[in-house]
């Protein structure tokens, strides 16, 4: 220490030393706890480096000096050797390091004799220029497939021939059921939008639909449907709003009569349904009067299991349907806790059949409501024929009480059909309890979890592909799947369905046979758990193409400081974890990698059959998942919803904390593997990306981060920063022939524009909420529309709304 320490320099100094001791206390200790558990030593090295430069500092010795350059040497060999030249490898390693450089930097003339100020302020200038520097890299992006041979378009050779109708061709003008049309390929064939002038879109107008939900639930996630001159609206607690397509003026509006009680996990209202008697002439204006009262429907399903039926017209009720325009899919399913069974997705119609799925709760009741899917004539509700994974043959009505075995696999999620095949598709989910599975029949073993093809007239299965076995790490498929036509040499077409999951993997199947056009291998897995008996040793793997990235290191682990990658990498080490697959057991908790929001969820997938694209959006996160045994979980108060009697209570992501009664564990989820104090995750990002696959070989042609940090970072506090760090995402694209792409989704509250042949962002615009949902695509008066609905997601943590923003170029 030189005679001439000012006071300030005494202070900073001080400060310097019991901020740098204090850190090196905690990883120090967290490093001896990670070498306990077989872990990295570079923590408690750095750790007892850090408290010797400390205490020299302390004293004013120069000697702090050059024990904090061993240490500073030391973390930048050990970030080069662990991170190679990833850059947010980097972030948690030695951003910290390089701002006590800094720091040291400007205490040199105080702690070594005959340092000039020159000198000082040269070390310090190049470690500032470093720190900014390294800052600015953070702009660049990172994890991205360049495009490379992307193919052309052409006459659709990929369109999918589903029928004749309103709902069977490509759309242009109108958007007449969730996916566009019956095949699913949010594609629309309108161009006047292009990669040269989306730059000039406007808001074209901006309108509201139903409530601001005042709970802890909100995210509607709903596509409008697009019939004549009308947009139809699903909001909050299912009200149906009709607006003018071009002006965004009400038309009508109806509201069921829904209460917060009946929300199960979101208030969704994925889409609606619509149908059109096939007598009835093409319509150019849904408004306009029709021949017979509902000769146009639009088809919601209620929070609270029911069906409805409106005039397309008039929101009136359609009388002849049901009793009072309405079904109630909950009759002959006995015990229905309030709040158990909604309909969250649209129901589809397939020639003249409704069929419906719904949600049972999940992770309360092993054996609640049953998760039978109902059919009903389109115009009269009579019920034709209801499929129960369960008891998989027998499909006739049932009438009487408790006609369902209890807690079979339900089909939350948008299921989609085939009329020229009589098919439909249904993703068929888990049996209630999703993380224990030895009380399961063999029956729900076959079929859950599945893409399963039931015949629309009989409703027994045709097919049945099963994407997990023996699934407890809750890898029920979230997406409908979208319909292609493959082309042949020989000029046949081989009628083909594109099946994307939550754990990444994509099959491409035949629609008529259920057998993959690309191969499916069946590779070993981790076994053991609480249940070893019951555990499958394979599981199958696509040879199509996978959105799963490489299995988790420690090295992955992340966080802002050393210390919360420290916390991580400590609960990696904790954790049983062999790779894809591990069984959840009671002794330690496990990873689950990609969790159940990984891959693709029920967004689902765009489909450009021009060129031949599958544009997926995906998620790539681990859930860190516990089983509590019934006895802790009861002394925790565990308790199913019904019990609690509290159907409002503060939301959490599934399974965090789910009893599941009925079965002998619990279940404890940190979905996305989230630090309780900052928020952050643990694994380094991008969390979500956007690709391009094409569809002939599987092979990526382009895949890039998706959202950026604008509106997240540490303790939930929005960064601001435009920097592409690949957010969570929920809701999926809508591709144009033009070549664009369109997509929310992701957590920084914005709707982009991607240019299809080079996977870059033209365009962008800041919603005033939250827009987990897919937008849509129509045209109305010469003009072309790009729609969405923005109402947050509480899972997400973005904010809430009630608004439907249409864009379009300027007049």
């Amino acid at each position: 220490m030189t005679s001439s320490e000012c006071a300030f320099a005494k202070g900073g100094r001080w400060l310097l030393a019991i901020v740098l001791g204090l850190f090196g206390v905690a990883i120090a200790g967290g490093g001896v706890w990670l070498i306990a558990l077989g872990g990295n030593w570079y923590y408690t090295i750095a750790g007892i480096l850090s408290i010797i430069s400390a205490i020299y500092l302390a004293r004013g010795s120069s000697k702090a000096t050059w024990w904090f350059s061993v240490l500073f040497v030391f973390t930048l060999v050990w970030t080069i050797v662990e991170s190679g030249l990833d850059y947010w490898g980097w972030v948690p390693r030695f951003a910290l390091m390089l701002i006590f450089a800094i720091a040291f930097s400007f205490l040199l003339p105080t702690l070594h004799r005959g340092v000039s100020r020159g000198v000082t302020r040269a070390v310090s200038g190049i470690l500032v220029l470093a720190f900014v520097v390294a800052g600015g890299l953070a702009f660049v992006p990172y994890h991205v497939t360049e495009a490379k041979d992307v193919p052309a378009g052409a006459d659709n050779p990929f369109e999918a021939d589903t029928g004749t109708g309103v709902n069977h061709a490509i759309p242009s003008t109108d958007w007449t059921s969730y996916g566009g049309n019956q095949a699913t390929d949010r594609y629309s064939s309108a161009t006047q939008i292009t990669p040269d002038n989306v730059k000039n879109l406007q808001v074209a107008w901006q309108a509201e639909a139903g409530d601001v939900p005042k709970d802890t639930r909100w995210g509607v996630q709903n596509t409008p449907l697009k019939i004549g001159n009308t947009l139809y609206v699903c909001g909050y607690l299912n009200k149906v709003v009709a607006l003018d397509a071009s002006t965004g003026k009400k038309q009508w509006e109806f509201d069921p009569g829904i209460t917060p009680e009946s929300v199960p996990y979101t208030p969704s209202c994925r889409s609606m349904a619509y149908y059109q008697d096939p007598a009835a002439p093409a319509v150019s204006d849904a408004s306009a009067p029709a021949a017979a009262t509902c000769e146009r429907r639009v088809i919601v399903g209620t929070l609270d299991a029911r069906v409805i039926e409106l005039d397309a017209q008039t929101g009136k009720r359609c009388e002849d349907f049901g009793k009072n325009g309405e079904i109630s899919i909950t009759e002959d399913m006995g015990k229905v806790y309030h709040g158990y069974v909604s309909i969250t997705s649209p129901p589809a119609v397939i020639r003249d059949t409704l069929v419906v799925g719904h949600t049972t709760v999940d992770g309360q009741r092993a054996f609640g409501p049953s998760g039978v899917t109902k059919a009903y004539d389109v115009k009269t509700g009579r019920l034709k024929w209801a499929w129960d994974a369960a008891d998989p043959e027998n499909t006739a009505p049932r009438t009487g009480d408790d006609q369902y075995k209890r807690g079979s696999p339900d089909v939350w999620t948008s299921f989609t059909g085939d009329d020229k095949l009589g098919l439909v598709y249904l993703p068929v989910a888990n049996a209630s309890g999703d993380y224990y599975s030895s009380t399961r029949t063999p029956n729900e073993n076959k079929y859950s979890p599945s893409l399963t093809a039931l015949d629309i007239e009989t409703g027994k299965p045709r097919w049945s592909f099963q994407n997990t076995h023996d699934d407890v790490w809750d890898y029920d498929p979230g997406s409908s799947p979208t319909l292609v036509d493959y082309p042949q040499a020989d000029g046949t077409k081989i009628p083909a369905i594109i099946f994307p999951t939550k754990n990444g993997e994509t099959y491409v199947l035949n629609r008529a046979t259920g057998k993959s056009l690309f191969g499916v291998e069946e590779r070993p897995v981790p076994q053991g758990g609480l249940e070893p008996q019951a555990r499958s040793k394979t599981q199958p793997f696509s040879l199509f193409n996978s959105l799963a990235k490489p299995d988790l290191k420690p090295e992955n682990m992340w966080g802002l400081t050393p210390i919360d990658q420290l916390v991580c990498r400590i609960q990696f080490a904790q954790a049983d974890y062999r790779g894809k697959f591990t069984p959840p057991g009671l002794d330690k908790p496990i990873i689950d990698y990609p969790g159940y929001n990984g891959g693709v969820d029920w967004g689902g997938v765009a489909f450009d059959p021009a060129r031949g694209l599958i544009i997926a959006n995906y998620n790539d996160m681990p859930n860190y998942t516990k089983l509590v045994s019934r006895k802790q979980a009861d002394a925790m108060g565990w308790k199913a919803r019904d019990i609690l009697n509290d159907p409002v209570a503060e939301a959490h992501a599934e399974g965090a904390g789910d009893p599941q009664e009925g079965v002998p564990v619990a279940v404890n989820v940190n979905a996305g593997w989230q630090l309780p104090f900052t928020g952050m995750l643990c694994k380094e990002p991008p969390y979500g990306g956007i690709r391009a696959i094409d569809i002939r070989d599987g092979r990526t042609v382009w895949d890039r981060p998706l959202g950026t940090a604008r509106e997240n970072g540490p303790f939930g506090l929005p960064t601001g920063l435009p920097i592409n760090i690949g957010t969570p995402n929920n809701g999926g694209s809508v591709v144009t022939k033009s070549g664009l792409i369109f997509i929310a989704a992701a957590t920084d509250n914005l709707l982009r524009a991607i240019d299809i042949t080079t996977g870059k962002t033209v365009w962008s615009v800041a919603l005033p909420a939250g827009a987990q949902a897919t937008p849509m695509v129509y045209e109305q008066d010469g003009r072309e529309f790009v729609a969405i609905t923005a109402t947050g997601h509480h899972f997400m943590h973005t904010p809430r709304g009630n608004f439907v923003i249409a864009y379009a170029l300027p007049k």
